[in-house]
């Protein structure tokens, strides 16, 4: 099985409604994890805007320390670095603060926001805050299995 990550909320390719983005009310999306690796004893979460203007794009959310059999997570998850409701440890994103922030991008075509989900093989051993960067450092070779949802939003 093929693992997946899915939204009610809105389907791949498919516009993000505005109540997860700055226009609305700014909070995560509710999101569904299925086909998790028997292998994976932890999973990771990051939120990228690849279309963004500065180089490297723009990191919307960094999450990890997710149980393989989370089966996703709800609708607006609190900006603490630890969400225990849930159960997910939280970074910081590229605003500088920890959580979700949703799709704010200039006029023009809209942008692609990819939500990847990472199953690894060890936990990342990381502080609450850490960066996408660090997060991604720590994944380092453990990744079993990777998964994206892809919404797009444009002003």
């Amino acid at each position: 099985m093929t693992m997946t990550i899915t939204s009610p909320a809105f389907g791949d390719g498919e516009s993000i409604p505005v109540q997860y983005t700055a226009d609305g009310d700014d909070i995560s999306p509710p999101l569904q994890f299925d086909g998790v690796p028997d292998e994976a004893v932890e999973l990771a979460l990051i939120c990228h805007d690849p279309d963004a203007p500065r180089a490297g794009g723009w990191t919307h959310w960094v999450a990890w320390g997710m149980a393989p059999d989370i089966g996703g997570l709800p609708e607006n998850v609190p900006p603490d670095p630890k969400a225990s409701a849930p159960g997910v440890t939280q970074g910081e994103n590229s605003w500088g603060r920890i959580g979700y922030g949703g799709p704010s991008p200039p006029p023009g075509r809209p942008h692609r926001y990819q939500f990847t989900l990472y199953a690894l093989s060890a936990p990342v051993g990381l502080e609450p805050g850490a960066s996408a960067a660090a997060l991604e450092a720590a994944m380092g070779r453990s990744v079993v299995a990777r998964a994206t949802l892809t919404g797009m939003y444009g002003r």
